[in-house]
């Protein structure tokens, strides 16, 4: 739930979209065992995608092994049926996970294992149902991946793939902006510069399903982001072969007779409620033990946080915190205004909605406890206006002026404490579809949740909104997150995000789904619905599944509930109008030429320059290591294959339309390696073991950022003939540099560095590597930032933040010897929304992102809010739209004249295209 702006960084996911295709829809009948005999139930079979294995089989009846236990009868099954399921040994290869039951009926889960390694998505289901005193197996669903072939010997070692996830994780944090360390809004005295506090914990060796199979090392980094004070819960799998990260998403979900006493609280809409509390030795806290006495006595409890910030608590359970507390039963005045009522009574009521309507014990399923945090503060000790599901509580902060706690809306912390019982049955990977299938069944049970305590009926205008009570002074309409019920949202909205904006487009593409969800709700009545949706996410979807996948989930589950014809109608009605059909992703146009299509990679933007492209890329399915191609602009001459085939991710390339030059990751170290265009031995210009980014190549010279482990970021270059790289920062621990940009010998950089007076400053440094002579651009502001510094034949461009929280960054350019610095676009102008930039003499291409002019700060998750490339003339004139594509355009690369090539989502492929001039008005 989170009202921050949705940041341009590039985490994407290699080559999911391939494992989330459409399939059709094949209807048989069994073989009649004779004449008179009934007619056999029709079976119904979704084929896999990628598989031979099916995706769905439904209406047999067929006998379970007699003995045993459910996930033995459902191995049984499949052994049985090798040649249904093309399963070759299920007891070898499927391990049980959960098994659910619901009276006569049993659902087992197992996941998938290749060699004995988890395969990352690879879950099947088996359903079975008790028929006088026989289980008989009724359908079965789900993934299980049969071509993996990949060796599964990592080369990689595991503390080495724990550094370079750390590492990742803080030069994504990084990129495109280095930030001074501030306390509010004021300058701090110089402490050096400010680094995310990241640790990484390892989760063994994954198996990614893409073609032939990854083999991967999973790490999950967290911390804090210093630039935000955002939590960060990043899960990253890196190629077990190079050590570079080919998946990576956030795991951090925005938007959980007994010795009972029941104390009492006002809640922050001023509503006087029962709370149930636990005496303790002095008082009594907010602890519920009744909910749970009867299965397994862990508490539902609200802790005191106050005093502590968001990277202190994320992913982490913080020291030094308690219960909250009173001496009486009555939680006063203080309980009220930090939530912790809201929370600890809005707690109860998720579970007993879980429990009553589905039987369902807790989040997980097992009775297990329940947590939540009040009071939370940013990193810097300020208010925090959001809420999130770290993975094992809920954190609730201090809310603002406006916003009261997040805890305030039952729907905010039904959305949330949603997400525990999604994480613990379908696995919903938060990223693309499978994310925002897993916001929208979150957003779905969160607001069913309200309007069911509420009493609010379906025909109430405002029964959809999410997050409406979270405001001290506007409306509803005004304050709401999201309308479910705002009967727009259909897929033609659906832009492909890539993977570096809202982990895919979880939140701008969810209330597709949660809108057709909504509509059933209507249709079907509040009872029925919820039950096909629960049935949907526990005995159907799986970790990648997408909308076609859910579509198909939601029909089988009203299926199996003896939904009437007309109720089915109702069902496909609601997605049907909505968009989700059978190929609905096609139904998209786009204006540019695409130059290398499905590039399936991550974290690693293209280069261009002197009519010349390079890019990173995979195979379709993304199972390559990463190779660094290239090709002209204009799009003749066909795509040059550029690095070795190596096992290495070899990844941020860039050239100049002479020499290619890169990053090469593997797991003995990072080179940075260079090629010329016209053919050549590949020659190795430097290896360390540091992480390395931001390569830059300019008649000869070759430049780089580097990102130590602890965080420290310097530039360093390497001139034809020299050894060693020239570091601009002397070797200085208190000086950072960062953003490397080259064009012929000058060179330019970000540089953070403390002033004469013991003050932080942030300004652009212009080096020329044949004398080594530097000048600095006097500092003028940038006390939030400074980002994409460019250099040209004739000028430096780069963008600067001034205004706290305005979402916008000033056009700023000077001359090539520091003088006649002039903003070119201000800060307060409204079109300033940019947050990168690429120059050549002729034009200045930006990233920009269209303005939120509504009442709440955040994006509105509309597609037309995801960046876009926009471009000027050398003056900062007449600014216009590049492309009118209506997806995410990220990492623009400008070449020569008015032609940039970027990453474009449109099609909902990342396709590296271009154009020559702007489109003009869209």
């Amino acid at each position: 739930m989170s009202r921050s702006t949705t940041s341009a960084t590039t985490a994407r996911i290699s080559g999911a979209a391939a494992l989330l295709g459409a399939a059709a829809l094949l209807s048989g009948l069994l073989p009649a065992t004779a004449t008179a005999a009934p007619a056999a139930p029709a079976v119904e079979v979704v084929p896999g995608t990628g598989t031979a294995t099916p995706a769905l089989v439904e209406g047999i009846a067929e006998a379970a092994p007699a003995r045993g236990t459910a996930a033995e009868a459902a191995l049984g099954h499949l052994a049985a049926h090798r040649g249904r399921y093309a399963i070759p040994e299920p007891r070898r290869d499927l391990t049980a996970a959960a098994t659910v039951r619901e009276g006569a009926e049993e659902t087992v889960r197992l996941r998938q294992r290749h060699r004995g390694v988890p395969v990352l998505g690879g879950e099947y289901l088996v359903r079975m149902a008790d028929r006088d005193g026989r289980r008989v197996v009724t359908g079965t669903s789900g993934r299980y991946f049969t071509g993996l072939t990949v060796d599964t010997r990592p080369a990689v070692t595991a503390a080495l793939a724990g550094e370079r996830a750390v590492a990742a994780v803080r030069e994504q944090l990084a990129r495109q902006k280095l930030a001074p360390a501030r306390t509010g809004a004021d300058r701090a005295r110089a402490r050096g510069p400010l680094t995310a506090r990241l640790s990484a914990t390892a989760r063994g060796l994954v198996v990614l399903p893409q073609g032939k199979g990854v083999l991967t090392r999973h790490v999950t980094v967290t911390g804090s982001d210093p630039a935000t004070g955002d939590p960060v819960r990043q899960e990253v799998y890196l190629d077990a072969r190079s050590g570079f990260p080919v998946l990576t998403y956030s795991a951090v979900q925005r938007i959980e007779a007994a010795p009972v006493t029941v104390g009492s609280g006002t809640r922050l809409g001023g509503a006087r409620t029962a709370l149930n509390v636990h005496r303790e030795k002095t008082g009594y806290s907010l602890t519920d033990y009744g909910r749970t006495w009867s299965t397994s006595k862990s508490p539902l409890t609200t802790y005191d946080a106050s005093g502590k910030r968001v990277d202190e608590v994320a992913g982490t359970w913080p020291s030094g915190i308690a219960p909250v507390a009173s001496a009486t039963k009555e939680f006063g005045k203080a309980a009220t205004d930090s939530g912790a009522v809201d929370a600890h009574w809005a707690a109860g009521q998720v579970y007993d909605y879980y429990r009553s309507k589905f039987g369902r014990d807790s989040l997980d399923g097992a009775g297990g406890p329940i947590n939540s945090l009040v009071g939370v503060r940013d990193q810097y000790g300020l208010p925090y206006v959001n809420a999130f599901w770290d993975g094992t509580k809920m954190v609730y902060g201090t809310g603002d002026d406006e916003f009261r706690p997040l805890s305030a809306d039952l729907d905010v912390v039904g959305h949330e404490m949603t997400h525990g019982v999604v994480e613990h049955t379908a696995g919903l990977v938060y990223v693309g579809q499978s994310g925002a299938l897993n916001e929208a069944v979150a957003d779905y049970f969160g607001n069913a949740i309200d309007v069911t305590v509420s009493g609010t009926p379906m025909s109430d205008p405002d029964a959809g909104l999410l997050g409406e009570d979270l405001c001290r002074t506007r409306g509803p309409r005004e304050c709401a997150l999201r309308d479910l019920n705002d009967g727009r949202t259909t897929a033609k909205d659906f832009l492909g995000a890539t993977y570096g904006t809202d982990d895919g487009g979880v939140h701008l593409n969810s209330t597709i789904f949660s809108g057709a969800l909504w509509d059933v709700r209507e249709d079907l009545g509040a009872r029925l619905a919820d039950r096909i949706v629960y049935r949907a996410l526990t005995r159907y979807l799986t970790p990648l599944d997408g909308f076609t996948q859910g579509r198909a989930a939601v029909l089988a589950a009203a299926r199996d509930l003896k939904v009437s014809a007309a109720g089915r109608r109702a069902v496909v009605r609601a997605f049907d109008a909505h968009g989700i059909v059978p190929g609905w992703e096609k139904a998209l146009g786009v204006d540019t030429d695409r130059l290398l299509g499905d590039v399936n990679t991550t974290g690693t933007n293209p280069g261009a320059g002197g009519g010349w492209w390079a890019s990173s890329s995979s195979d379709e399915s993304g199972q390559e290591a990463y190779s660094v191609s290239a090709g002209r602009t204009d799009g003749t001459g066909g795509v040059k294959r550029i690095s070795p085939n190596d096992g290495r991710a070899h990844v941020y390339p860039d050239t100049d339309g002479k020499t290619v030059a890169w990053a090469a990751y593997g797991p003995d170290g990072v080179s940075v390696l260079s090629r010329p265009l016209a053919g050549g031995p590949v020659r190795t210009v430097w290896s360390e073991p540091a992480a390395i980014g931001n390569v830059r190549v300019s008649g000869g010279v070759i430049a780089f950022q580097e990102v130590s482990p602890n965080g420290q970021q310097r530039v360093g270059y390497l001139r034809p003939g020299d050894r060693e790289p020239v570091y601009v920062d002397g070797g200085s621990h208190a000086v950072a540099t960062a953003l490397p940009t080259l064009s012929g010998s000058k060179l330019a950089y970000a540089k953070l560095y403390t002033d004469a007076e013991g003050y932080q400053q942030i300004s652009v440094e212009i080096a020329d590597v044949r004398t080594g002579r530097k000048v600095l651009v006097a500092p003028k502001g940038g006390f939030n930032g400074l980002a994409s510094p460019v250099v040209t034949g004739r000028h430096v461009y780069w963008l600067v933040d001034d205004i706290p929280d305005d979402n916008r960054m000033l056009l700023r350019r000077a001359d090539l010897d520091g003088t006649g610095r002039t903003d070119l676009i201000g800060e307060q102008d409204p079109a300033a929304h940019f947050w990168n930039l690429d120059a050549t003499d002729t034009a200045v291409s930006l990233q920009y992102w269209k303005p939120d002019t509504g009442p709440q700060s955040g994006p509105r998750w509309a597609n037309d809010k995801l960046p876009k490339v926009v471009q000027t003339d050398a003056d900062g004139r007449g600014l216009q739209r590049i492309s009118c594509n209506r997806g995410e355009q990220l990492g623009l690369a400008a070449d020569t004249g008015r032609r940039t090539v970027w990453l474009d989502g449109t099609t909902g492929h990342t396709d590296l295209v271009t154009r020559a001039r702007p489109a003009g008005r869209c």
